[in-house]
């Protein structure tokens, strides 16, 4: 299992993980939840209590993944998979990223 801290506008909105059988679940945290100004994630994420689960990557957070050349020179340089989209997303969404949300992974 991996997981990691998702944050929006600096502030830990959620926790993202992959499941050992391959399936990813999206969790709000209670605390982000109990602000009534604090906006969703994503349209496609809106806040709620209950986990969001699914068994490819959100598409959201698919969609913060470089491509092509620059996911292939990416994979060579940090020495990932570069099927591997969860491990990607853990090496760069950290602090460069196009938008409010931002990625802190936990380690085990």
């Amino acid at each position: 299992m991996r997981r990691c801290e998702v944050y929006l506008h600096g502030i830990r909105a959620g926790m993202l993980t992959e499941e050992d059988n391959g399936e990813y679940t999206f969790t709000y945290d209670s605390s982000y939840l109990e602000k009534e100004d604090y906006p969703s994630v994503s349209l496609t994420l809106p806040l709620r209590e209950e986990p969001y689960r699914s068994t490819v990557l959100f598409p959201f957070f698919f969609n913060m993944l470089s491509e092509g050349e620059n996911r292939k020179l990416q994979s060579q340089l940090l020495h990932i998979d570069a099927e591997d989209d969860f491990g990607i997303l853990l090496a760069t969404a950290r602090y460069d990223t196009i938008g409010a949300v931002t990625i802190k992974p936990v380690l085990p």
